[in-house]
């Protein structure tokens, strides 16, 4: 009897245990709780800046859907806060594993319809579990609205080959300048390969971010796997890896292992690989071992041709667009040869003053809304371009300017390139130094005071240096 009825208050026990547990984990996610929470652990100023934001959508089986209203919101959420909210979110209901965020523009109303959650998947940034899995491709980068001419043909001839032949040519490597396309190629391979393949799609930013994080949290086991096992293997900006040894490091064994299996790499910079600053060498040897492509300054044709594709997108959107008159393109196409997303943002202005004028601007106009654009060129100063131009005027060559050699021929013309390097261009004292030879910066400021001490006394010096000056800035031949 005592036995039985013991056995009967233990089930009991057992049983209202299970329930209590049941109801926790199952417990529905009251999100103005949440917020009140995250507003307690974050701060009234981070809140209301950029959690307020968060709408609350749907709470799945073990996930929930949120949304907010920009790309650039979503992204900024995701790499600062959104793990501290999943541990929120974990709190109320443990069963939730992952957070899901789409971009939904939307208007003062309080929330959307929820009805778009189907069609909005590849606006979505997955975070499973505390580790991000952030995929970078957009819909509206392919190759149909790569706008293509001679100073990109080959690199978008390179990106469709591999998007049909897997495989290919590997690793592929795109260098080029701000502006000029890397990332829409990237992306269009990406789209093009997604159905079939398992694509990752990352800047160097991005998976330094990782990298940092999973050591932080002795997770470095799930930070390989994740990267390791991809068929493909897309790393934008790669050049943002500089001097960090031990990302390179990690970064150097998924490139083997990734190569070894098959996968495809493919990868973007702003020079080639030999010209990348503090990467190590047998890293850069392995992106020169595959297919190396420039994009090139786009020449008029395709400036122009670029001007006149974006009017026309840009005038079916909005139906009551004023046109932009023939002088205007010719403008645009002729002064802006920097990049192409200069290009763009000069219709944009344009435009703008088109709407808010409601006029077509005159010539006279659009050179004061694009005065900080027009002959850009000018102040597109390189280091190397700073250095040839000297050797050449004092007829010594660049190896004998970068060696340590301290004769008198040798040492004035190196101190007038540092000099100029420093006037003419916005890098730092140390960044200086690195490209010339690793000198500390501490022989970066001596040769700066030497020349500008030299200047007041030698005319023949102060001559050559405004002489050089001139060539820099205004010689139109000296452009890359």
């Amino acid at each position: 009897m005592v036995l039985s009825e013991f056995h009967s208050k233990n089930s009991m026990n057992k049983n209202n245990l299970s329930k209590n547990t049941s109801d926790i984990s199952q417990n529905k996610i009251d999100w103005k709780e949440i917020q009140l929470k995250m507003k307690d652990n974050f701060g009234k100023d981070i809140f209301e800046s950029w959690l307020r934001k968060i709408i609350f959508v749907e709470e799945l089986k073990n996930y929930i859907l949120l949304s907010v209203p920009t790309r650039f919101i979503r992204d900024w959420i995701t790499s600062r806060y959104i793990d501290e909210i999943l541990k929120i979110i974990k709190e109320y209901n443990s069963n939730i594993l992952r957070i899901e965020l789409k971009v939904e523009e939307r208007s003062d109303q309080e929330q959307e319809n929820k009805n778009n959650f189907k069609n909005s998947k590849e606006n979505v940034s997955f975070i499973n579990d505390s580790f991000l899995q952030y995929n970078r491709i957009d819909q509206n980068k392919n190759f149909d609205n790569f706008i293509i001419g001679e100073s990109n043909k080959l690199a978008f001839e390179a990106s469709k080959k591999v998007s049909k032949n897997f495989s290919n040519y590997n690793p592929l490597y795109i260098y080029g300048g701000v502006g000029m396309g890397k990332t829409h190629l990237l992306n269009a391979i990406g789209l093009e390969l997604r159905n079939t393949k398992k694509i990752m799609f990352i800047s160097a930013e991005r998976f330094m971010y990782q990298f940092v994080k999973s050591i932080k949290s002795n997770d470095m086991v799930k930070f390989k796997d994740h990267f390791r096992n991809t068929d493909v293997l897309i790393v934008d900006d790669i050049q943002f890896m500089n001097g960090k040894e031990a990302m390179q490091e990690e970064f150097f064994h998924t490139f083997n292992i990734l190569m070894e299996k098959g996968s495809q790499v493919i990868i973007s910079a702003d020079r080639s690989p030999n010209k990348l600053s503090r990467i190590q060498e047998r890293i850069k040897s392995r992106f020169s071992g595959g297919l190396v492509v420039d994009i090139q300054k786009p020449d008029f044709e395709l400036r122009y041709k670029i001007v006149e594709t974006k009017i026309d997108q840009l005038s079916i959107l909005n139906s009551n667009q004023i046109k932009i008159s023939q002088e205007t393109k010719q403008l645009i196409s002729t002064e802006i040869k920097t990049s192409i997303r200069e290009i763009v943002g000069a219709i944009n202005r344009i435009l703008s003053f088109s709407r808010i004028y409601n006029k077509e601007p005159s010539l006279s106009e659009v050179k004061v809304i694009l005065k900080d654009l027009l002959n850009v060129s000018e102040n597109n100063v390189t280091i190397d371009q700073i250095q040839s131009l000297v050797c050449k005027h004092f007829k010594i060559s660049k190896n004998e300017m970068l060696s340590s050699r301290r004769s008198r021929y040798l040492v004035r013309p190196r101190q007038t390139a540092i000099y100029l390097t420093k006037i003419l261009t916005s890098k730092s004292l140390p960044e200086i130094g690195r490209e010339f030879s690793n000198r500390d910066h501490t022989t970066i400021i001596h040769s700066v005071k030497t020349i500008e001490k030299l200047k007041k006394n030698d005319l023949e010096l102060s001559s050559s240096i405004d002489t050089l000056k001139n060539k820099i800035l205004y010689n139109k031949n000296n452009e890359i």
